[in-house]
């Protein structure tokens, strides 16, 4: 019986793409396609997968949240995130929620073919590049970011103001209220020292948290 694979991203191109090359590298795959966080739940928890390839970036509440829900809910399910993100600090929360590995998109086929098969053995994976800058972040506390001092769901909350969204238009997407929403700026502009959304959007871009 073939490898089951859940592609979540939320672009459609990218997810056929994706499937058209798994598809000459695994014999008999099946697949399921998400484009939204909510859709990736409700596939993730009422199918069987043997791995679950997970963008961060989607509309939605956020793959960092969806990565910590399906921990708690099917914490069997292996997880690759395979996103733009190449920062330490989303790999870092990545593995903290539960993730088995962590690409970039601009990784090489081979390395994609590799990762997802020391996961389907129930192994680990991470780049070398990247494991050499975690190595030297974990060791180095001065080089530690202002956004380390966040919670996921205020690292979140940040990274959509930095995207010029408003109070509200985060609320919505996030599923909260508009007072929760303004409580999470507070807390994020107190604990980065910092006053404005400016300074927010303007360290978000310096630190490629955005796209």
């Amino acid at each position: 019986m073939g490898t089951k694979f859940l592609l979540a991203d939320d672009h459609a191109i990218f997810r056929k793409g994706l499937q058209l090359f798994l598809e000459s590298a695994f014999k008999d795959a099946s697949f399921g396609e998400a484009g939204t966080c909510s859709e990736t739940l409700t596939l993730a928890t009422s199918h069987p997968w043997d791995l679950l390839l997970l963008d961060l970036s989607m509309p939605g509440r956020g793959g960092l949240d969806v990565l910590k829900e399906l921990h708690v809910s099917t914490p069997a399910l292996p997880v690759l995130i395979l996103t733009m993100h190449d920062e330490p600090q989303f790999a870092l929360r990545a593995f903290r929620n539960g993730a088995k590995g962590y690409l970039t998109k601009s990784c090489a086929p081979a390395e994609l073919i590799n990762a997802i098969n020391r996961i389907l053995t129930n192994n680990h994976y991470i780049s070398p590049n990247l494991s050499e800058i975690l190595i030297n972040k974990l060791g180095n506390t001065s080089t530690d970011l202002l956004c380390d001092r966040l919670s996921d769901r205020e690292f979140e909350v940040l990274r959509l103001i930095a995207s010029g969204k408003t109070v509200k238009e985060i609320a919505v997407e996030l599923c909260l209220s508009v007072n929760t929403v303004s409580t999470y700026r507070t807390r994020i502009l107190d604990k980065m020292n910092m006053h404005t959304n400016a300074e927010l959007m303007r360290y978000a871009f310096q630190n490629k948290l955005i796209e």
